[in-house]
């Protein structure tokens, strides 16, 4: 539990310094930077319960799609502010990292094994974004619709 604990931590403030460096609004870093601590729990959490790297990686990234969108339209600014510091925790850095360090010393097979494990993080978040936009992009449709008509 510890471990989780400074996990969560440690993603939460991750996601303060990107959403520093990109010069966020004080009003909006909480915010920004409690994506992130959603997006790594929720992460967490289907890890538990499905293993492998894809699922999680997907439900966590539908998530956070869907805590940015709420709370871009609660503070009344742009997604992205939100979904770039939010997703930043999934990012497969440290697969990435020895991938290509394995590929620099001619390790096939850890580049092949790093190397699907990074494809599975990166699709996992993009069809995560992808689906989640997409629905909020549907509904918003119909709503839009609905109160035309």
């Amino acid at each position: 539990m510890r471990e989780v604990i400074i996990q969560l931590i440690t993603a939460f403030l991750g996601s303060l310094g990107f959403a520093m460096l990109f010069q966020l609004k004080n009003r909006l870093l909480l915010a920004a930077s409690l994506g992130g601590l959603i997006n790594w729990g929720v992460y967490l959490l289907a890890a538990h319960f499905t293993g492998g790297d894809f699922v999680p990686c997907f439900i966590s990234a539908a998530a956070a799609v869907m805590y940015c969108e709420l709370t871009a339209r609660l503070l009344k600014a742009p997604i992205t502010l939100f979904l770039v510091p939010a997703i930043i925790p999934s990012v497969p850095g440290g697969s990435l990292f020895y991938t290509m360090s394995n590929a620099v010393q001619k390790n096939w097979q850890e580049v092949r094994d790093f190397g699907l494990k990074t494809a599975e993080f990166a699709l996992g978040i993009a069809a995560g974004v992808c689906l989640a936009v997409a629905i909020f992009g549907i509904v918003n449709t119909i709503v839009h619709n609905s109160r035309k008509g």
